[in-house]
């Protein structure tokens, strides 16, 4: 690629233009640790090239349904030093098996039973196949869809 110094450090913009996130994101993931950004003698921010794996990383670990925390605790196994390689990704993503694997069995038992009840607990079915008899799912003092597997009940982001 003629013209493009691949060592060259990428600005804010070309990492959002990159990566998908917005600027935004991308300050808010670097004040919770999660990339790194160091800064031109001007004081802008700039991100050695290395920080789009990152990110990519970032995206994959939401979309599967880490929350931050796990995603750092992820990436906090990562070497520093040197870009991270195929065997690094292969063996922290290893996780995810579980989590997706949890996920897909919640979401059959969802769709299995959609005819009678989503697991909501809110009495408004005549014959809910999950039963919410004299409204005992008030008693879990939880917000949202008390019956339904905790793995479909995560806040997304968090």
């Amino acid at each position: 690629m003629a013209g493009i110094d691949v060592k060259a450090p990428l600005t804010v913009t070309q990492v959002a233009e990159r990566s998908g996130f917005a600027a935004s994101a991308l300050r808010y993931y670097e004040a919770q640790g999660l990339i790194n950004a160091s800064r031109t003698p001007g004081g802008r921010r700039v991100y050695d090239r290395e920080v789009l794996r990152r990110l990519a990383f970032i995206r994959a670990a939401s979309n599967v349904g880490l929350t931050l925390d796990e995603i750092r605790s992820e990436l906090d196994t990562l070497p520093s030093g040197r870009t991270p390689n195929k065997a690094d990704w292969h063996r922290i993503s290893k996780h995810w098996r579980t989590r997706l694997d949890e996920q897909l069995r919640a979401l059959e038992r969802l769709r299995d039973g959609l005819d009678s009840c989503i697991g909501c607990g809110c009495l408004s079915l005549k014959h809910c196949g999950i039963a919410n008899p004299a409204d005992v799912a008030a008693t879990y003092g939880e917000p949202g869809a008390a019956y339904l597997p905790e793995v479909l009940r995560r806040t997304p982001g968090r």
